[in-house]
């Protein structure tokens, strides 16, 4: 099965399930459905940070300081938040990601999706997909904040990040 055809629940604007499609449908049609975001933290306090590969459907060749991705069809957050990261770090065994806060991603055109922010920390050695990520690296935080205005990111990504900012204490 490839990605265009997994089963998606799609959701109203109250995250509720109003019914299902395969993936591809759910990209050409715009409907809303679920994604997982994993701020991945190393030993170090250092953020996972990446750049997407250039064939990706959604926000191809950008940064990105979350790893994650659909929710699948009956699936939890929880559950696919956990899949994603280890699926994009090329792990396993990592702890369960700790929720953070979910929102109503919606760009005011055609993509809108709940997202579920997570946070982990990664001890393990990471092998990071090919075919999800071009480069890599764990930056400090500091660093990565200067990078902010410097490199093109993912916009619901940003969006993620500028929420988890806002509940941090400087630093």
């Amino acid at each position: 099965m490839s990605s265009a055809d997994e089963i998606l629940d799609i959701v109203d604007e109250h995250d509720r399930v109003v019914g299902r499609a395969p993936r591809g449908e759910v990209y050409a049609r715009g409907l809303r459905h679920r994604c997982a975001f994993v701020l991945v933290r190393d030993a170090d306090d250092r953020v996972f940070v990446h750049r997407r590969t250039a064939d990706k459907l959604v926000y191809p060749s950008l940064h990105d300081m979350f790893v994650g991705g659909v929710v699948g069809a009956g699936e939890s957050y929880d559950d696919a938040a956990l899949r994603e990261a280890e699926e994009e770090l090329g792990v396993s065994g990592l702890p369960r990601p700790t929720f953070r806060f979910s929102f109503l991603y919606d760009d005011g055109g055609a993509r809108s999706w709940w997202s579920a922010v997570y946070e982990v920390r990664c001890e393990l050695p990471v092998r990071p997909q090919a075919e999800e990520v071009a480069w890599y690296a764990f930056l400090p935080v500091p660093e990565l904040r200067r990078r902010l205005g410097e490199w093109e990111w993912v916009p619901d990504g940003l969006a993620a990040w500028q929420r988890l900012e806002a509940h941090r204490p400087a630093g």
